[in-house]
Order: C-alpha cells, then sequence, then structure tokens
C-alpha cells in the first residue's frame, strides 16, 4: 500500500479524496476481511496502474475506483436483510456520497454506479467501468480467501493451545 504514496502522478489525481475528511472515515468500516478504506484503495491503484497499460483513463479510473465503496453504512450493525438491500444498492449510495463531496464527470459516475454489473442494475458505458468492475472482484475474491485463511489458521492455533492445556 505504501507504494501508492510513492506514485506521483497518482497521488496528484487522488490527493484530495485521501484528504478527505469524509472519505476518511471509510477506514472505521469493516469491509472482506480488510477495511473500506484499504479495500478501496487496492481497487483504485491496481485499475489505475492496468489503465496506463491498456491506455484508458488512468485519472478517472484512480478516482471513481476510490469512491466505488464511498458510503458510510455500516454492515457489521445491520440485520441481514438490510446487508442485502446494501449489497444491491451500495454503488447508487457511493454516487450519491461522492457527489455531494467531489466534482465528478459522466464516466467516473458510471464506474461507480455500474461497478457492481449486472447486480448492481447499471450498465457499465465504458471500458472503464468494465476495468474497476473486474478488478474489484478479483480484489473481493482476494480479501475474502486472504480473511479465510487467517480465520483457519488462528483457530488452528487457539485449537492447539486448548487441547495441550487439556492434556497437562
Amino acid at each position: 500500500m505504501r507504494k501508492i504514496y510513492k506514485d506521483e502522478e497518482y497521488m496528484i489525481y487522488v490527493k484530495d479524496i485521501l484528504d478527505n475528511n469524509e472519505y476518511k472515515k471509510l477506514k472505521n468500516y469493516k469491509h472482506h476481511g480488510t477495511t473500506r478504506y484499504d479495500h478501496c484503495i487496492r481497487v483504485s491503484y491496481n485499475s489505475y496502474k492496468i489503465a496506463k497499460k491498456l491506455k484508458l483513463s488512468s485519472l478517472e479510473v484512480a478516482r471513481a475506483g476510490l469512491l466505488h465503496d464511498f458510503f458510510l453504512v455500516n454492515n457489521q450493525k445491520i440485520s441481514k436483510f438490510e446487508r442485502l438491500k446494501v449489497f444491491f444498492t451500495h454503488p447508487k449510495l457511493a454516487l450519491e456520497k461522492s457527489k455531494k463531496q467531489f466534482i465528478l464527470n459522466k464516466k467516473e459516475m458510471n464506474i461507480i454506479k455500474s461497478h457492481m454489473f449486472p447486480f448492481g442494475f447499471t450498465f457499465p458505458e465504458y471500458k472503464e467501468s468494465i476495468l474497476v468492475n473486474i478488478v474489484d472482484n478479483i480484489l473481493f475474491i482476494y480479501e475474502i480467501t486472504n480473511a479465510s485463511i487467517l480465520f483457519i489458521v488462528n483457530f488452528i492455533k487457539k485449537f492447539k493451545i486448548k487441547k495441550s492445556i487439556l492434556s497437562k
């Protein structure tokens, strides 16, 4: 993660978002075994690097990638039904929150709103929208897998400790 701060071009594109106090609140929300803040940075930076290689708009991908999950609903404190509702509506929530804090163009808005296609019901109109959607999905799988492995390792460690206590 620290490498993003050394990437001058990327930081020029996103510094205003990362410095925004409302955006910083994402650090307090758990998301896929990490924080929503860290997840958004990963999606943004990886999408940005790929966009540069593909000669797509790395500026719009970097900014919209950061904002794709910019909503302040704590999934840990709501019912399963509400979580399911947020799953389907969070692209719209993120877009609404982003528009209140930042000036967005049409492509950035589509990237944010379509990042859950087909579940979010907004069609990706740009290659950049498809890119962020794919990167978000890959990172979701990575983060969930990583969190699951950590859970299993910790469970095994606790089990071994309990077993050794019982055998004494």
